[in-house]
């Protein structure tokens, strides 16, 4: 995983960390869902990248 992916994954989610708390402070069910999903969604994208250099890794 590259350095610019890990950080883009790491702001995603800090970023979905901070919606969601704004939704919950808010009292915004829609903001604390999309928050959420965007975290679940960093962490998806991470976990894709890691199995990428897992293959990588094997492959050399």
């Amino acid at each position: 995983m590259g350095l610019k992916d890990k950080a883009q994954a790491r702001s995603e989610k800090i970023e979905g960390r901070i919606q969601e708390m704004m939704g919950e402070l808010d009292n915004n069910p829609q903001d604390k869902a999309e928050g959420q999903a965007k975290q679940a969604n960093a962490g998806a994208e991470h976990n894709v990248e890691e199995m990428k250099d897992e293959v990588k890794e094997k492959l050399d």
